[in-house]
């Protein structure tokens, strides 16, 4: 006997990729090295599509939590079509002990050849119904669940680009990234097949239940009697471990791929200090609190999974026993009977596949709920709503009253005020931790001041729109990020749409022309991730050409050179000449060389300027700046002798 159940899925079914890759907790790897021919062929006969208009907002649109029932908010249309799919394909996967006990009553039982053969007949035209139904239902459906899995990855990652720094410095980067992948992948799996097939089986018990009272309510009440007591038990139980079970696990892979993503970024200290037997060890302890999280949830699904079960065959032992009762009687018929035990199997099917699906819905909600404190995090240097765009501006800076510091620390700027004129040369000097690159990052509005104005023109930063600010400021940090790519994209980071030509005057303008043109493909050379390739100088160069592509009016200088060999020092040191030509410039200076380009220097120490003047006036005044000049000369001239030597 052909018997049909509810779809979406069997015992036997194996797991789809998604499933594969989500349960895995890990993001995809990237296609094999061996796999890498044949994808190109196949990605040569793939449809062309068009650029993608993108749109960013410095300001968060969403106000509301993302939930299950917002995902679906923008798409509800399709959604509802998805449903009205849906049912067709249950009702017609039901449909099955119902011309089975048809067949058997009006045609087994009364001899009647034509009303089997009607049966039949119906029961054909019903799995081809169902099977059409079904096929565009997965399609359907499957592209929705895409389309808004799209929407999150999208609205994300843009979160992440609203973000201030300070969000960044208390956030593991592996965390973020597990946000991205494997939380993402579990929302993936309840969206694209958890959630669809929630709703089939949710609904063929309710069917199922409203047909079996058709039939014979007695016995409906007879298994609801003895099946959903047992059941609600089981059921609250197993939510209350698996909700918890499943955040654990949610939190162990972020703590997973912290630990890798870290690792990976010291790997050359790792192997330098010979930490490599020790790092693999604490990953195994990292690895193993993912494993003891996973086997929690496991054992809950294997004591939930079985009693469920047990509960099922015992219900539909009872039914057959008290239902061949009735036939004896006379009170219901032998089709009616096996119509009956059929769907009670089909009732304890999908509260089976309820079981595995509830994992799925605990895993998605635990991927959604992590992707929703994310979203919820409100950036701490916020654009305001009604920002104005900063017009072009001369280059004049004001410090107001400024106070500032890192979270709930100590202030590291007390009632800071200060004024650099347009055009000018303006270099901050200290002890380590003074303030001098917080400085920096004011001027750029990375941060905040928690009182106080920071101005530029008179234009208060906080009322200007942060496109406007930015695009009229570099910065050069103490250690530039070059992003995997050409040299050519490196330079033109700032300026995706400047030429060739361009990019090889900034090239040129910092001294890089002759290294560029000894490479095989010049300023399309590939440049491994971090610049590894490349030396630290040169590294340092491309910032350089970086920022003196960008035309920047206001330049801020992060230490530039404090990494730096002396005689990529002096290399820089010439290219900055040149650089800082008509363009206000802020120089956070480690070494003394640096800060005597400057027009101003100003000692920072105490929460402020201690000192501030010329170099020749502040060596005239015979304070701190004399006495670490003093201390940097003698280290100077004790370099350049060994150098001698």
């Amino acid at each position: 006997m052909v018997m049909m159940g509810a779809p979406g899925g069997g015992a036997f079914a194996g797991p789809s990729a998604t499933q594969s890759s989500a349960s895995a907790g890990l993001p995809f790897a990237g296609v094999p090295s061996e796999m890498e021919q044949g994808a190109s062929r196949i990605l040569a006969n793939e449809p062309q599509h068009p650029e993608p208009v993108l749109s960013f907002r410095r300001i968060a649109e969403r106000t509301t939590r993302l939930t299950l029932r917002s995902l679906f908010e923008n798409r509800l249309g399709a959604a509802l079509w998805g449903l009205v799919l849906l049912a067709i394909e249950t009702v017609t996967a039901l449909l099955g002990p119902v011309l089975t006990q048809q067949g058997i009553d009006n045609g087994v039982m009364q001899s009647n050849r034509d009303a089997l053969y009607f049966a039949v007949f119906l029961f054909a035209l019903v799995i081809i119904i169902n099977a059409l139904t079904s096929f565009w239902r997965q399609r359907w459906n499957g592209r929705l669940g895409e389309d808004i899995m799209y929407d999150v990855r999208v609205e994300l990652f843009s979160h992440y680009q609203r973000m201030g720094l300070d969000w960044y410095t208390s956030e593991k980067s592996g965390v973020l990234l597990s946000r991205m992948t494997s939380d993402v992948e579990a929302l993936t799996l309840l969206v694209n097949e958890g959630f669809v097939n929630l709703v089939i089986q949710g609904l063929t018990v309710s069917v199922v239940t409203v047909v079996l009272f058709s039939y014979n309510p007695v016995l409906a009440l007879l298994l609801l009697g003895l099946v959903l007591p047992p059941l609600v038990v089981m059921t609250l139980w197993f939510r209350s471990v698996s909700e918890r079970g499943y955040a654990s696990v949610r939190d162990k892979i972020a703590s997973v791929l912290a630990d890798l993503s870290e690792n990976l970024s010291g790997v050359r200290v790792i192997a330098a200090l010979n930490r490599r037997r020790q790092n693999a060890e604490l990953h195994r302890n990292v690895v193993g609190k993912y494993l003891d999280a996973n086997l929690y949830t496991a054992r809950a699904g294997a004591i939930y999974g079985p009693a469920t079960e047990g509960i099922g065959i015992a219900a539909q032992a009872i039914v057959l026993l008290v239902g061949g009762w009735m036939v004896l009687d006379g009170s219901l018929q032998v089709g009616e009977l096996a119509a009956f035990v059929l769907f009670v199997n089909t009732f304890f099917a999908p509260i089976q596949q309820m079981v595995q699906l509830y994992n799925t819905y605990q895993q998605g909600q635990s991927g959604l709920h992590k992707i929703s404190q994310i979203l919820s995090t409100q950036p701490s240097v916020p654009e305001n709503p009604d920002a104005l765009p900063l017009p072009a501006i001369e280059g004049r800076i004001r410090f107001d009253s400024v106070h500032f510091q890192y979270n709930e620390g100590p202030e590291i700027l007390t009632n800071l005020n200060l004024e650099i004129q347009p055009g000018e040369t303006f270099a901050f000097v200290g002890p380590t931790g003074a303030g001098k690159s917080t400085i920096a990052k004011l001027i750029s509005r990375f941060y905040d001041p928690i009182r106080g104005k920071v101005l530029i023109d008179e234009h208060d930063l906080k009322a200007v729109t942060l496109d406007s600010l930015r695009t009229q400021l570099g910065v050069v940090p103490q250690e530039p990020f070059l992003f995997h790519g050409t040299i050519r994209d490196n330079v033109a980071f700032a300026r995706p749409d400047a030429t060739d030509e361009e990019v090889l005057v900034a090239i040129k303008h910092v001294g890089l022309e002759e290294t560029v043109g000894g490479l095989a493909e010049g300023i399309h050379t590939l440049v491994h991730e971090r610049g590894v390739s490349l030396s630290a100088g040169e590294r340092q160069l491309i910032a350089l050409a970086r920022a003196f592509l960008s035309r920047p009016r206001v330049l801020v200088l992060d230490e530039a050179t404090s990494s730096l060999d002396l005689h990529s020092e002096a290399k820089v040191e010439r290219v900055l000449d040149g650089l800082l030509e008509g363009r206000t410039a802020i120089l956070i200076a480690h070494r003394l060389a640096t800060a005597m380009k400057a027009d101003r220097i100003a000692v920072v120490d105490a929460g402020g300027i201690i000192e501030l003047g010329s170099h020749q006036e502040l060596m005239d005044l015979g304070g701190r700046y004399s006495e670490m000049f003093a201390t940097w000369s003698s280290h100077s001239d004790d370099s350049l002798d060994q150098l001698s030597d």
